[in-house]
């Protein structure tokens, strides 16, 4: 199946989350990271637990107007419009470019569509291609149901991961979005159809104005607003969701320090994921790994993993 096995890490920070072996939980995010190699010359992407691509889809997609990114004082914002050259391009060039450059870190592979259909089938196009696990973005908009996301429509979310489900052995994330009315009874759908993990949060929808035009300061208009105001949102979804369902779970959003993935994995995550602080400064994430295993030796914590899910709610 394209599988690469274990890198049998004995490292305090190791990680063992739906069956692969982690060397330590510090993820770059899906859109962040494009494919590795875009970014290899700047971060020790080995060093990492590992990486969640930039989005795959069935056909190319040139992604929204430019300008796509702007930052802000509370963070960033952006509209990319999920760019990217499509699946056959990734299995073709950028996934055996990362299975020949990486031994230790893993790879996710996140996948986009515009239809229930769209998923599986970028799965089943994907093949044998050498990588870890899939991220499905339910974020996306569903046309065939006038825009509305995937995610916040129970029946096209599990139809989305059950027909992912029979194209693949691999590991299933499903990356929920930050705005669900109630994101633990969808994790618990995503999970009842087949996902073995989930990932919370994605960005939450904004808007941003240059005040002299008038005008929205992102080519698209409205865009993703992420940075650190995001870092409560996604700790208090990763903690409804760890209520709501036992898979492992993936927190994104806001993580800038150490104490950051901490929060993160006390609220139940496993690993994490960092994007828009390694964007900033793409030394960042290795840095955090480093300063990990510095809070686990002074607080004589053997196993990072001892840590997940021991937030202790007031009564």
């Amino acid at each position: 199946m394209g599988i690469r096995t274990s890198p049998g890490s004995s490292s305090r920070l190791a990680i063992t989350a739906a069956g692969i072996a982690f060397q330590n939980p510090v993820l770059l995010a899906a859109g962040t990271a494009a494919y590795g190699r875009e970014i290899a010359d700047v971060v020790r992407l080995d060093a990492l637990g590992g990486l969640v691509t930039k989005a795959v889809s069935v056909a190319p997609r040139p992604g929204a107007p430019a300008p796509r990114v702007a930052e802000f004082d509370g963070g960033m914002i952006n509209a990319v419009g999920l760019a990217n050259p499509g699946v056959d391009s990734v299995r073709d060039e950028h996934l055996p470019w990362l299975a020949a450059h990486l031994s230790r870190a893993r790879t996710i592979v996140n996948v986009v569509g515009s239809t229930e259909d769209d998923f599986p089938t970028v799965i089943e196009r994907l093949g044998d291609a050498v990588f870890d696990a899939i991220e499905l973005n339910v974020s996306c908009p569903n046309v065939k149901a006038g825009g509305l996301e995937f995610g916040a429509d129970p029946r096209a979310l599990t139809e989305v991961v059950s027909k992912s489900r029979r194209m693949t052995r691999r590991p299933l994330f499903v990356k929920l979005s930050p705005t669900l009315p109630d994101i633990g009874k969808t994790a618990q759908v995503a999970v009842d159809a087949g996902a073995d993990g989930i990932s919370v949060v994605n960005t939450i929808p904004g808007l941003v104005i240059d005040v002299e035009r008038r005008r929205p300061v992102l080519g698209f208009g409205s865009g993703g607003v992420s940075g650190p105001g995001l870092l409560p949102v996604g700790v208090l979804a990763t903690r409804r969701v760890r209520q709501a369902v036992r898979v492992p779970i993936i927190g994104v959003g806001g993580i800038s320090v150490a104490t950051d993935i901490l929060q993160y994995l006390m609220a139940g995550a496993s690993l994490v994921a960092i994007g828009t602080a390694a964007l900033k400064d793409p030394r960042l994430p290795e840095r955090l790994i480093h300063d990990l295993d510095r809070w686990c030796a002074s607080h004589d914590v053997a196993a990072l993993s001892s840590v997940i899910g021991t937030l202790e709610w007031p009564s």
